[in-house]
């Protein structure tokens, strides 16, 4: 973290940074977050101080340190520092010696972002202290392509400038359909900037498999409520059939849409307990389960395994895992942008074709950390050549995390030999254990022990879950992989049936707790409900304990059962696989219900590319032998199938109950449905949801089309009328009338309440909220007697809005600049002196993004000056109605509520204090009725940001 100034009382910056954090303390109503106030944080940005609070903060800072400071620096100044600099220029003699050594011992610091909240702070801290530093590497068809810490953020503000222009809102989710490639990275962060939850998903692989492709995904973007779609322009077909099945999903868009749009940036409040990320688990088609995990839970495990596995700032990860995949996203790339180390990144098509590319990025970087599922080492071993081993180093790599499905002690010893010459060694294999419901660590080994394979005795464990060890010469054993410790700060036990925790060396249920560990599963309450068990999440893994380290022995839902016997799938199917004529991964065992025998069939699928009949037979015949050596019995069903049938997930695992499903339903027999025909179905079936889409948006574009026409009727009627008034409160009256009018001829429902509230015979401030062009009007037609709109400058350029306002009576004020944001408020104060009340909107603008916005201090001060109440005033509706940025308006109700009038404290200690307290009261009662979220950040990172 950033080295603070010396806290001594007579150290000058450190002076300085007592009064910025003191009024910031007043302006946030002491957040507790004081101490993160520091030279270096925003004034604008980071501390909330508008143009009137700059006026006061200077003022503090002149009667504290007996200098004059010019006037021209309360708006140039954007940090505490820039203030301190201006002291040290005004200070003369000793003075001006202090402070220049004052400045001289701040330093900076480099390394991790230890004291950031979100993973948006993590980029700021980055960003700020190393901007040019390289994060990724992103290794594509057309070269390494380096992306600084800067070039990510600033293409992110891009992306998340496009989504907000699009109509994203904070709390709403975003699908992520790209392959691995640098847009990735700006999406995701984008998304997080703009407020919204990345939802990833993977492009479909096969034509064959579109349609199950297309109703998994239909499932998960409906439950995840998803409003946008980003993808590449070749998958639009596929885009376009997912957006007519999802009523929700109103846009599909590209990434050069996005970073093209030309929209400002409007940042939005995140916080360490917001929706980082959605992790939609291998589930059924009709109940996806979507892992929700805030940045609080994301930046806890990153932390944890970084400490488990000593991450230094010499390592270089290197990756093709997919980042729609929370081993990839979360693991390798958000772990890296943690610890501020380079991620070397490719596509995982890019390893599946060349398996050795994997490899020459960790000779070619010096890779020292890579992470991958068994089957990617076992593909090494199998798939790569003598020939393009020539002169490949792999000393570098120190840790080689095996991960995200069962482990097998073969593929273990079988890439230790393969590679041992090249420089690997035996103490960099690292088995691991993770989920996605604890955001993906669990369990990691000691760094650098190497494998611990534990070897039971097949019958005893098979029969009564007791993992006793084998004795040396006997056959065929049992053989488990450590998967080590839970990670610092987490837990893990094993119960039985009943849950009563168990014995060492005693198989059960794995339940674990930490930070790490999701709330829940989004939308879906029933699945939420069935994962927590007293304060433990259920992990739906079955293992065991031996020596403090835990030993996986498959999915709870997997295991077979037959004849009270336990049988492991994965066992079976790495038996199969090695079966020559066997595609190696493309067998799956699962247990089917025999309700004739109240018991489980054990039936195998098998991929093979042979088509001979003699030849299948043959390959039948030694299928069969094989699980007979290794069981002792025969399987019940045997389907052999070609290439492509075996279903699987998009990190490549094999997806047991989804091929139970295609047994049963009759469909496992290796015929080939064409794609042709599968998306001819998928049209047919969006028929319905589209026809709706289409209904609704005829009638919006019916509503839009009338509204406009009656404000073209009613509104030049009363523009014209108000610019020959010479009263305002005349003009009030025709504006109330035409108000009124334009509500009425448009059916829109209208409700004020509160009116009485309004002081009778006294001027008030009345603050109200500000969320679309239309507040103005409403306001007009809620108020029955004339008040004095207080206007923004920009809106006295135009020659309609000024002379309409000016016959109101409105007065246009400076928002920015800070010496003539003072003398509006003094012109305002003889306004109110004399007897006219004002209406503000403290929020000084609006924008698309929903939400209540920081309020600005001049209401509050003027009102506080003049003794004059404080009414609140919320409205509610008019943003959906009509939003910034679009001029199509939509049917929706709209509601005024008037609050209490808030009479300013006489105690106060000055009129500021007064002010604040008026504030804070007025926004409380405005953002209790005015039906969105609070937008005012409440929380600030380390160094400020």
């Amino acid at each position: 973290m950033e080295r603070q100034p010396a806290k001594t009382e007579t150290d000058p910056a450190y002076r300085l940074l007592g009064i910025v954090r003191g009024l910031f303390s007043e302006l946030r109503g002491k957040t507790g977050q004081e101490d993160r106030v520091s030279l270096d944080s925003l004034l604008d940005r980071d501390l909330g101080f508008d143009s009137l609070a700059r006026v006061e903060l200077l003022s503090r800072i002149q009667r504290s340190f007996g200098v004059d400071l010019p006037e021209e620096i309360l708006n140039r100044a954007e940090t505490p520092r820039d203030l301190l600099e201006a002291l040290r220029r005004a200070a003369r003699g000793p003075a001006q010696q202090e402070l220049a050594a004052s400045l001289a011992t701040l330093e900076s610091a480099q390394g991790e972002a230890a004291g950031a909240d979100t993973l948006l702070e993590v980029l700021d801290w980055h960003v700020r202290r190393q901007p040019e530093r390289v994060q990724i590497i992103a290794r594509t068809e057309s070269g390494d392509q380096p992306i600084s810490g800067r070039s990510l953020a600033q293409a992110s503000e891009e992306i998340a400038a496009g989504l907000q222009n699009r109509g994203l809102e904070p709390g709403q989710s975003v699908a992520i359909m790209l392959p691995t490639c640098p847009e990735y990275f700006y999406v995701y962060l984008g998304i997080l900037l703009a407020g919204g939850i990345p939802v990833p998903i993977y492009p479909p692989a096969r034509l064959t498999q579109v349609e199950e492709h297309v109703r998994r995904h239909v499932g998960i973007l409906s439950n995840a409520g998803t409003v946008l779609l980003v993808t590449v322009p070749e998958a639009r077909a596929v885009s376009r059939l997912l957006q007519a099945h999802v009523l929700s999903l109103h846009s599909v868009v590209s990434v050069q849409e996005l970073r093209s749009s030309g929209a400002s940036f409007i940042r939005v409040p995140v916080t360490a307990r917001d929706v980082a990320f959605i992790q939609y688990t291998s589930g059924s088609t009709g109940d996806p389960k979507g892992v929700a995990l805030t940045h609080a839970n994301l930046l806890a495990n990153v932390r944890a395994m970084g400490q488990a596995v000593g991450v230094g700032p010499d390592d270089v990860f290197v990756s093709w895992l997919p980042l729609y995949h929370d081993m990839g996203l979360i693991g390798a790339w958000l772990g890296t942008l943690y610890f501020g180390i380079p991620l070397v990144v490719m596509s995982p098509l890019a390893f599946l074709v060349r398996p050795v590319r994997w490899l020459r990025a960790i000779h070619e970087y010096r890779g020292t950390l890579s992470a991958a599922p068994n089957f990617a080492y076992e593909l090494c071993v199998k798939k790569i050549g003598e020939e393009e081993l020539s002169g490949l180093d792999l000393s570098s790599w120190r840790l080689a995390f095996n991960g995200a499905e069962a482990v097998l002690p073969e593929t273990l010893t079988r890439f230790r030999r393969r590679f041992a010459p090249f420089g690997f060694r035996t103490e960099a294999l690292t088995p691991v254990y993770g989920l996605a419901e604890n955001s993906v660590g669990l369990a990691f080994p000691p760094p650098g022990r190497g494998p611990v394979i534990d070897c039971v005795q097949r019958e005893t464990f098979s029969r009564t879950g007791r993992a006793v060890r084998a004795l040396s010469e006997e056959a065929s054993p049992l053989c488990f992989v450590s998967c080590g410790r839970p990670l610092p700060g987490h837990e893990l036990r094993i119960l039985d049936a009943s849950g009563h925790e168990l014995a060492e060396r005693q198989e059960g249920r794995i339940e674990f707790r930490g930070p790490s560990s999701t709330r829940g599963y989004f939308n879906n309450p029933q699945a939420t409900s069935q994962l927590f068990h007293g304060g433990w999440l259920d992990s739906g893994d079955r293992g065991y304990i031996a020596g403090g380290e835990v030993f996986l022995t498959g999915r709870a839902k997997d295991i077979i059962i037959r004849g009270g016997r336990n049988i492991y799938p994965q066992e079976l199917e790495e038996i199969v696989g090695e079966i020559p004529g066997v595609r190696k991964g493309c067998v799956v065992a699962f247990g089917s219900p025999d309700p004739a025998s109240g018991t489980e069939r054990l039936v195998v699928i098998a991929e093979t590319r042979r088509s001979d009949p003699a030849e299948l037979e043959r390959l039948r015949g030694e299928i069969h032998a094989a699980i007979f050596e290794a069981l002792g019995e025969p399987a019940d069903e045997l389907v052999i199938v070609p290439p492509g049938t075996v279903l699987k997930t998009s990190s490549g695992k094999l997806r047991r109950a989804a091929n139970r499903d295609l047994f049963e339903a009759g469909l496992a027999d290796g015929r080939k449905r064409t794609g042709r025909r599968q998306m001819a179905r998928l049209a047919a079936g969006a028929l319905v949801p589209q026809l709706q889409r289409w209904t609704a948006r005829a009638g919006e574009v019916l509503f839009s089309a009338w509204a406009w026409s009656v404000f073209y009727m009613v509104m030049p009627a009363v523009w014209l009328a108000t610019a020959m008034t010479q009263r305002p409160s005349t003009a009030w009256s025709v504006g109330r009338a035409g108000a009124l009018l334009l509500i009425r001829l448009t059916g829109t429902p209208f409700s004020v309440s509160g009116l009485e509230q309004l002081p009778k015979g006294s001027p008030c401030v009345l603050v109200a909220n500000h969320a679309s062009y239309i507040d103005g009007i409403v306001l007009l037609a809620a108020l029955p007697e004339h008040f004095v709109f207080v206007a923004k400058r920009e809106l006295g350029e135009g020659f309609l809005a000024r002379l309409y306002l000016q016959h109101l009576g409105a007065h246009f004020v400076e928002r920015f600049t800070a010496t003539e944001s003072v003398q509006d408020a003094g012109r305002l104060e003889e306004v109110l002196r004399a007897g006219h009340g004002l209406v503000f909107f403290p929020e000084g603008t609006f924008t698309r993004v929903a939400g209540l916005q920081p309020f600005r201090m001049g209401a509050f001060l003027v009102a506080a000056n003049t003794g004059t109440p404080v009414v609140p005033v919320a409205i509610s509706g008019t943003r959906f109605v009509l939003r910034d940025g679009q001029w199509r308006p939509r049917r929706g109700a709209i509601r005024v509520s008037v609050g209490d009038p808030l009479v300013p404290a006489a105690d106060a200690r000055d009129a500021f204090a007064a002010a604040v307290a008026l504030r804070d009261a007025a926004r409380a009662h405005i953002l209790r009725h005015c039906g969105e979220s609070d937008l005012q950040p409440f929380e600030i990172s380390e160094n400020g940001r």
